[in-house]
């Protein structure tokens, strides 16, 4: 089995046409593949190692190319549109069993109008007596 951060042909090819595309002509130095990259961030995110803690010897770029690149797609929407894009090719798959689904606060919008919660008692210091007068 294949280390789980490795993002082989048939998913790169759902995921690599929602990622932004960077205009030629932009300065800048080469832009690392966006592919690798994300590889990188999968392995940071799996791992749970540091950013900076990256092997180089991967091949996927530095930590802190792979940090840039998640903060950017984060940004563009671009995982929110995977994991629509994954549940659409799993629901035309039949992968998806609706008697089993259970939606949770991430995904479910909160009711307007909900009370409001008595505000809590402050923990600040408060200022001492005046003894001087």
């Amino acid at each position: 089995m294949a280390a789980p951060w490795i993002v082989d042909d048939q998913l790169w090819a759902v995921i690599e046409p929602l990622l932004p595309v960077k205009a030629p002509g932009t300065p800048g130095p080469a832009r690392m593949n966006d592919r690798l990259v994300l590889q990188g961030i999968l392995f940071v995110l799996i791992t749970g190692i540091g950013w900076e803690d990256l092997p180089q010897e991967l091949g996927f770029g530095s930590g802190m190319t792979c940090w840039r690149r998640l903060r950017d797609w984060q940004a563009a929407g671009v995982f929110e549109a995977m994991h629509t894009t994954m549940l659409a090719h799993c629901h035309r798959a039949g992968l998806i069993d609706f008697d089993r689904v259970i939606p949770d606060g991430s995904h479910v919008r909160a009711k307007k109008g909900a009370p409001t919660p008595v505000p809590a008692r402050s923990t600040a210091a408060r200022p001492g007596p005046n003894t001087t007068s």
